[in-house]
């Protein structure tokens, strides 16, 4: 009887697996950091070969963590880094470019030409998605305009594009090497919803949307719900694979849905933020597609097996923990991503300093590439512990501004917030975050809600879980920051945070 399922977790600066048991905790994991590529100011790219190599180098480890074998394995599924893009040939496997990462703007005279005249919202009606460098439609149009080799492979038929899941799930079901017709070309509704490229109400490709991005229908892989209507899903991995065994592939989740999925949020109304990369509020809002008037983004939630899709308002920061990681890496500040904590409680308060990380301009609810980071109040007062709470702060400040708007689309009064992702051990920024919002914060047992949605998606096609009954009883409270800050200083940390915000607009002409 096999005990586990597993979860494959590829997310934007690492891959990791890990198998959860029935309770719906981690038996065993291993994760490995791929390279960020950056070509040009603004480019961010991965090379998709090296992101196969390292989840089948992961899912060997988390086996062996666990002790396990690949038939103690029930079923495995996948939670992905959503709008990065990647092309490859049908017949040799060979990615036709890096893959273009979901941060990039290359895309951005692409979207100023779409938006002249009817404005970036024009489509919102069809897939909920303002015009903009983020998703995934505007990259696979620049691909077939300025690469030659995915051009010939498309006009060919051996050009297949999609999210990073699809190439996973391709490789997994035996890619290149297979029989033919056994390696899966899949996407499923959740990244579909993230190409600018489906119609949420018909969960299909939308023909007017390709058409407006001139792409091939040939080229698309198919639209899959999350959870797989049949228990071999979508095909197995064969015993050459990295498994060693035929294991189902059967669950399929963008990342932020997965972690939506891994924190129980299955009733409209129920909520929760992701500290990664970036920072991603998403709200559960059942059945009901909902358009924002607030510069949020209508996706789809899951879909499992026939079954009505659900759909969810969200919120998308650009910059969260990598700004930990550019004060690391490019300023070297700190040693460590674990230093930021203790080198900004050496401080009471930000020194009037305010970081807002616009690298590659404004996510929601601003939607403005025209944004750059700015660093705005510095004076001779101001050193390293005050840059260094100023970056946690602006985490905060972002996430804030998101609540804002999905508190007016949605029409909801929130009364929590639930937390996950890698920077939620950091204290100082979990009660700074709950200061802000004026209600409790409160972080799970189980931090890697991505991974366990991912894996609640495949154990739920395969009878691994019996239904969401199950999955609600697995949750369970680890801590909780409640607000200790006064309304009077919430307003004005706010509003000079708006002030600098206001200073990085415009940046680039």
């Amino acid at each position: 009887m096999p005990r586990y399922i597993a979860a494959i977790d590829q997310g934007t600066t690492s891959t990791r697996c890990i198998l959860f048991t029935r309770s719906g905790l981690p038996a065993g994991a291993a994760q490995q950091e791929h390279r960020q590529i950056y070509p040009r100011p603004g480019w961010v790219e991965h090379d998709p070969a090296e992101i196969w190599q390292k989840t089948q180098a992961v899912i060997g480890d988390a086996l062996k963590a666990a002790g396990a074998s690949g038939a103690d394995v029930a079923a495995v599924g996948i939670a992905n880094q959503r709008e990065t893009t990647v092309v490859w040939d049908r017949l040799t496997g060979r990615p036709l470019h890096n893959a273009i990462v979901w941060q990039d703007t290359r895309t951005k005279d692409i979207c100023d030409r779409l938006s002249e005249g009817a404005g970036a919202d024009q489509f919102r009606d069809v897939v909920g998605l303002p015009l903009a460098t983020y998703f995934s439609g505007p990259k696979l149009l620049w691909l077939l305009q300025n690469v030659q080799e995915v051009r010939d492979a498309a006009r060919g038929g051996r050009a297949a594009f999609g999210t990073i899941d699809s190439w996973l799930i391709w490789n997994l079901t035996g890619g290149a090497a297979s029989a033919p017709g056994r390696a899966s070309h899949v996407i499923d509704v959740t990244n579909a919803s993230r190409t600018m490229l489906m119609n949420l109400r018909t969960l299909d490709w939308d023909e007017r949307m390709l058409n407006t991005f001139e792409i091939p229908r040939s080229v698309l892989p198919r639209i899959v719900p999350s959870v797989a209507p049949v228990p071999r899903g979508w095909g197995a991995t064969g015993s050459d694979g990295p498994f060693g065994a035929a294991v189902p592939v059967c669950g399929d989740l963008g990342d932020q849905q997965a972690a939506l999925a891994g924190q129980a949020c299955f009733e409209p109304g129920e909520s929760k933020n992701t500290y990664g990369t970036g920072c991603f509020l998403l709200v559960n809002t059942g059945e009901r597609i909902v358009p924002s008037t607030s510069g949020l983004l209508t996706t789809v939630a899951y879909q499992k097996g026939s079954a009505p899709a659900h759909y969810a308002l969200e919120g998308s920061v650009a910059v969260a923990g990598s700004l930990v990681q550019w004060l690391r890496d490019n300023l070297g500040l700190i040693r460590s991503s674990s230093e930021i904590e203790s080198l900004a409680a050496g401080v009471a308060d930000n020194g009037g300093v305010y970081i807002v990380p616009a690298f590659a301009g404004l996510f929601a609810p601003y939607w403005r590439s025209d944004a750059r980071g700015v660093v705005a109040g510095l004076t001779g007062y101001a050193n390293r512990g005050h840059l260094a709470r100023a970056a946690l702060e602006a985490v905060a400040y972002q996430t804030a501004d998101l609540v804002d708007a999905l508190c007016r689309d949605a029409a909801i009064d929130l009364r929590q917030m639930r937390v996950d992702g890698g920077m939620v051990v950091n204290s100082l920024l979990m009660q700074f975050q709950a200061d802000l919002l004026g209600v409790p914060v409160v972080r799970p047992k189980v931090a890697e809600t991505t991974a366990l949605g991912a894996a609640y998606a495949a154990g739920l096609a395969v009878g691994f879980w019996d239904g969401l009954a199950d999955l609600r009883a697995n949750w369970q409270q680890d801590r909780v920051w409640t607000p200790s800050m006064d309304p009077a200083t919430r307003a004005r940390l706010r509003g000079q945070w708006g002030k600098a915000v206001e200073r990085s607009l415009g940046w680039v002409e």
